[in-house]
């Protein structure tokens, strides 16, 4: 090993047969006289040879030397190891930021999209693929048109019926998206009777589906773009706080039935908007983890209920401005501006909101902190 190390000279260093320099105080290099061997010429090159030509022969104050570059190759070929235990110890010193830590089990980075449990490793390979992904439709807003005055009509009517004060607007605003029975007992304290509450939302419901006359279609661009997803086998969710008798009567008026794998109503969870309660089933059934699951919706509440569970949402601007609806990762007047590569796009960014928080240690600097005052003060009014 140390004559092949000899021989090849590995660290760039000056070759080890030959002459040997150094230098003395005035840095000028001299030749030592210790280490001149014999030279030939064969086949045109110079080689070193001892007095026998059967072997390489090295002189005794050579070893000193080839020892040391040989420990310095075993270093640098083990240096791995060092980064192991220092790390980014040697980006530090050479002042370059990689960006990957090289330590075992920390790269490639941990996909949360990956299933050990599955024996194909082409699905696995899929699922670790920003293509696998999942959409969360809300229904009104969103995908067919939306009269928010029949809202408002409704719960007016109903506060009439049962003798209440009108709810002020700031209230119809609170409650958008909630489950009746929620905005009832939590909002507008009509009761908190679990008989009173179902009675009273089935019959807020009643009268909502009378003024809205049974009369839907699409918004522009949203059946151009179910079809899309359809095309490239994207599923497909829906969900609404609205009942499901009454949410699969409207599939059927437009005609778009089997096309969500999954369907979520008021009577599946316990609280609407903003808790993501409905969002997170929805998922579950999809079988897609949260951070692959893409909302859409056309409020803040469908924007916070998404991003408390972990989900990207795209806002549709149907009966909000656009600059009211920043806090949502993609805002679209019309669904058919989107695109899968921007559903990719979405499906493939990791929010630094959605990670595990770090604790910072607020250190105080010496310089921050106020003087001590020696000023006294005088209460002798006398």
């Amino acid at each position: 090993m140390v004559d092949s190390i000899a021989a090849t000279s590995l660290l760039g260093h000056r070759p080890i047969y030959g002459s040997y320099c150094w230098k003395d105080g005035t840095k000028k290099q001299k030749l030592g006289d210790n280490f001149r061997l014999s030279f030939t010429n064969s086949m045109s090159r110079k080689v070193a040879l001892s007095g026998s030509l059967k072997r390489w022969q090295v002189e005794q104050p050579l070893m000193p030397v080839i020892k040391a570059q040989a420990a310095e190759l075993t270093k640098e070929t083990y240096s791995y190891r060092e980064e192991d235990r220092m790390p980014g110890d040697r980006e530090f010193r050479h002042g370059i930021d990689s960006g990957v830590d090289r330590r075992p089990g920390l790269w490639p980075p941990e996909n949360k999209a990956d299933n050990p449990a599955l024996k194909n490793p082409l699905l696995r390979q899929e699922r670790m693929g920003c293509g696998w992904l999942g959409a969360v439709f809300e229904w009104e807003g969103v995908l067919v048109e939306e009269n928010p005055d029949l809202e408002k009509q409704a719960w007016l009517t109903l506060s009439q019926e049962e003798g209440k004060s009108p709810p002020p607007a700031f209230m119809l605003r609170r409650i958008e998206g909630m489950k009746n029975e929620q905005a009832i007992a939590e909002v507008l304290c009509w009761s908190r009777d679990p008989g009173e509450l179902r009675r009273m939302g089935s019959r807020k419901e009643e009268i909502y589906q009378a003024l809205q006359g049974g009369i839907y279609r699409f918004r522009s661009g949203s059946q151009e773009f179910v079809n899309v997803l359809m095309h490239h086998k994207v599923p497909m969710a829906l969900v609404s706080t609205r009942p499901r008798k009454s949410l699969e009567k409207a599939i059927g008026v437009i005609g778009i039935e089997g096309v969500f794998n999954v369907i979520v109503t008021a009577e599946d969870v316990y609280r609407g908007k903003p808790d993501p309660e409905m969002f997170m089933y929805a998922a579950q059934l999809l079988q897609f983890i949260p951070e692959r699951c893409i909302v859409f919706g056309n409020s803040n509440q469908t924007v916070e209920a998404a991003h408390d569970a972990r989900m990207k949402c795209v806002a549709v601007a149907s009966k909000h401005p656009v600059y009211e609806l920043g806090a949502a990762d993609l805002v679209v007047r019309h669904l058919d501006e989107l695109t899968v590569v921007d559903l990719k796009n979405l499906a493939d960014i990791e929010s630094p909101e959605f990670m595990e928080p770090e604790l910072e240690m607020e250190v105080e600097d010496e310089d921050d902190r106020s003087p001590p005052t020696s000023i006294g003060v005088y209460d002798d009014y006398r």
